[in-house]
C-alpha cells in the first residue's frame, strides 16, 4: 500500500499507517461529535443521558455507573456544552488537516503532527494530575505517546531520504 507521501514496507511503516489511521477516525469522531453537542444543547444532552440510564437506576437505584453517568451531566451548562464543543471540533479539525497533509506528502505536517500530539497528551497528562487518572485517559496519552513515536521515527526517515536525493541531485 503506498500514497503519496506514506510508505508502508516495514513494520514501523505499518504501524504508522494504522495509527494514523485511527486518529483520522477519532478526528472525524471528534469533529461529529462536536457538531453534534452544538446542535443538541446541555438540556436535550441531560434528557438523552437520563433516558438512556434509566432503565439501569430502574433495576438499582444506587448502580454506580449510572448514578455517575446522571450526576456528569447533570453538571453540563451551555457553557461546558460549548468548551466540549469547541475543544472536540478544533482538535479533530487539526488533527485531519495534517493527516490529510501528511498523506499528500507535506514534510511540514510531520513535525505538525508530533506538536499538536505531544499538546493534547500534555493537556491530557495535566488533566490526570488534577482530576485523577481514568482508563480511558490513560489508554489514550499512551496511543498518543506511541503515535509521537512513530511519527518522528517517520518524520526522520523522510528528512533522512530527502537529503540523500539533494545530495545525489
Amino acid at each position: 500500500m503506498t500514497m503519496t507521501g506514506l510508505r508502508v514496507r516495514t513494520l514501523s511503516d505499518k504501524a504508522f499507517a494504522i495509527g494514523l489511521a485511527l486518529k483520522g477516525l477519532d478526528g472525524v469522531a471528534e469533529v461529529v461529535g462536536g457538531l453534534w453537542l452544538l446542535l443538541i444543547g446541555p438540556v436535550r444532552l441531560q434528557a438523552w443521558i437520563g433516558a438512556l440510564v434509566a432503565p439501569e437506576l430502574n433495576q438499582d437505584p444506587t448502580d454506580f455507573i449510572a448514578t455517575h453517568v446522571l450526576h456528569w451531566a447533570a453538571q453540563f451548562d451551555q457553557g461546558s456544552v460549548l468548551f466540549a464543543a469547541a475543544y472536540l471540533l478544533s482538535h479533530g479539525a487539526a488533527k485531519l488537516v495534517v493527516i490529510v497533509e501528511i498523506l499528500r506528502g507535506r514534510l511540514w505536517a510531520y513535525p505538525g503532527l508530533i506538536w499538536l500530539t505531544a499538546a493534547f497528551a500534555a493537556y491530557q497528562i495535566y488533566h490526570m494530575a488534577v482530576a485523577g487518572p481514568s482508563f480511558g485517559f490513560v489508554a489514550l496519552t499512551l496511543f498518543d505517546l506511541l503515535i509521537i513515536a512513530l511519527t518522528v521515527v517517520e518524520y526522520r526517515r523522510l528528512r533522512h531520504a530527502a537529503g540523500k536525493s539533494r545530495a545525489a541531485g
